[in-house]
């Protein structure tokens, strides 16, 4: 198991930390926890180099940049991911407008794994096998073997200013540099709603338009077409979906996501061009659904760039 560990501020326990003032939070986009990407993108650079083994142990002592204030008070509307869109011809929810509890979407995270003990940046690499390659979208015929894919975790920062633990699947030869990106977002402050590993039963709900899980793994073509998507191997993630849509024409992912599409209003959970979240990845050679012409996808990352 590789491990990492950053100190960050000098407090004790699972306490509050809010990010940055907004000013300071540089924010953007990409697709949805259920995948958006299209093919339509510009291409990315690929490394010709690969990463070290996940045995080898990393630690860093970059400082903080957040500061501690107040937790503002967060509620989940009781309606989320309970009412299902009407569809199109191609089975895409029909786009409605924000809602107003969303249109500056601040909400408490769900925790699916136990919180961190401190705030301090920790991760695991660890093979994909077990309760977690159960529970994944992943079967037989996939376009990845379980042995090419890493199962990993990363502390985060919440939007109710707490600390927790986020699950993702990715690409064994990428695990490191990713880790790597989410811990430069937990530098800078940036807040994630919910990160966990997306199920079958994710892929054969009915269309809410509200959802926001930061994922990377499912075995899944491309949507509108057949050939599989890079997050079917583990080479794609996607950041905030609802913060960060995707939208082509009329067609907006997630459905209720509306008000992100005006970017120059910048809030809380959002990708920009000079993000450091974008810039980490761009780093690695991955490349960014914003950048895009056809359509945008803020939420994307990929590495061929499509």
């Amino acid at each position: 198991m590789h491990t990492v560990a950053t100190d960050r501020t000098p407090t004790s326990g699972r306490s509050a930390r809010w990010a940055v003032p907004l000013g300071l939070l540089v924010l953007s986009t990409a697709c949805t926890s259920l995948g958006t990407d299209t093919g339509a993108g510009e291409s990315g650079t690929s490394p010709t180099t690969e990463l070290t083994s996940p045995s080898v142990e990393q630690s860093s002592t970059s400082e903080p940049t957040a500061t501690t204030t107040p937790v503002p008070t967060l509620t989940r509307p009781d309606w989320l991911g309970q009412r299902p869109l009407a569809t199109d011809s191609r089975g895409f929810g029909i786009p409605q407008p924000t809602p107003e509890e969303l249109e500056d979407r601040l909400l408490p995270t769900i925790d699916t794994l136990p919180p961190p003990a401190d705030d301090t940046f920790t991760a695991t690499i660890e093979p994909l096998d077990g309760e977690p390659l159960a529970r994944s979208t992943w079967e037989e015929g996939c376009p990845v073997a379980p042995e090419d894919l890493r199962y990993v975790t990363v502390t985060f920062l919440g939007f109710d200013g707490l600390s927790h633990v986020g699950e993702l699947i990715v690409g064994a030869e990428w695990a490191e540099q990713i880790v790597g990106v989410f811990e430069k977002a937990w530098d800078a402050g940036f807040p994630f709603e919910e990160m966990r590993v997306v199920t079958p039963a994710d892929l054969d709900a009915e269309p809410t338009g509200d959802s926001n899980n930061t994922a990377s793994f499912v075995c899944r073509a491309v949507t509108g077409g057949s050939r599989f998507s890079e997050h079917a191997y583990g080479l794609a993630i996607d950041i905030n979906p609802f913060h960060n849509p995707y939208v082509r024409g009329n067609v907006v992912l997630p459905e209720l996501a509306s008000s992100y599409l005006e970017r120059d209003n910048l809030r809380e959970g959002m990708l920009t061009a000079d993000h450091p979240v974008v810039l980490a990845f761009k780093d690695m050679g991955w490349a960014w659904g914003g950048d895009w012409n056809s359509l945008k996808d803020w939420q994307h990352f990929s590495h061929n760039g499509l």
